[in-house]
């Protein structure tokens, strides 16, 4: 009778387990923000998410992530949410790195969730020395306390992380959306692949200097064709 009953105090210690999933979206466009979520979920609810059809925000049309979203919000126990706007991508580039902006950030919002096991999508080829970088940057208690799992492609293998990536790019694809209204010219995406944002760059770098992140080596070099565009009608 005792192991029955410590069998289920262990069944339902795990199944009260807090999974924290941690994506971004925007990392590599010329402008707009990098969004960073961490989603806090009971590991008995990703079973609902499966159910959802939630999966890695690359594999999902807009339409299909704009449904998710409050679904996914309604599952989740806690998220954290941080916009990262050009300017301070730029100031990490100068005084650090961008993986390690992301791993200070994801660590401070993990740190306030209070996870039981924290899954990280690794933005480094570095895996060991990201691992060890985000870890130090935890509050005492987390580290003590959760399971750290931190892998690449974490989002397609892992479905609370494909729900973060979700949350993160329904959130930066309405940011980019308001921009484009606010200044009245469609940009695109801000990937240099669309070339909507080729364009935009090209023709308005200098007069949208806030919406890039200029030390990407795409404005640096829409600067440098502007300069000599200039020098040559000496």
């Amino acid at each position: 009778m005792k192991n029955k009953v410590k069998a289920a105090a262990a069944g339902k210690e795990i199944a009260g387990r807090v999974i924290v999933g941690v994506d971004e979206a925007g990392r590599g466009p010329v402008l707009g923000p990098l969004v960073m979520v961490a989603l806090a979920v009971k590991e008995e609810n990703i079973k609902k998410l499966e159910w959802m059809g939630v999966k890695d925000s690359k594999l999902l049309s807009s339409s299909v992530r704009e449904e998710l979203f409050e679904q996914i919000r309604a599952v989740v126990e806690d998220f954290r949410v941080e916009m990262i706007e050009p300017d301070a991508i730029d100031l990490s580039l100068t005084e650090s790195n961008l993986n390690w902006l992301e791993a200070e950030t994801s660590a401070r919002m993990v740190s306030e969730l209070d996870p039981d096991k924290i899954i990280i999508d690794c933005p480094s080829p570095n895996i060991p020395a990201y691992k060890s970088y985000f870890s130090k940057r935890l509050s005492e208690a987390v580290v003590k306390k959760a399971e750290l799992v931190v892998e690449h492609k974490a989002d397609l293998n892992y479905i609370v992380v494909g729900a973060a990536s979700v949350i993160a790019k329904v959130i930066r694809d309405r940011a980019v959306n308001h921009l484009i209204s606010e200044i009245g010219i469609d940009f695109g995406s801000g990937y240099m692949s669309d070339p909507k944002t080729q364009e935009f760059l090209e023709k308005y770098h200098d007069k949208f200097p806030h919406l890039f992140r200029k030390k990407w080596q795409s404005y640096k070099n829409a600067e440098v064709k502007k300069m000599q565009k200039s020098l040559g009608e000496f």
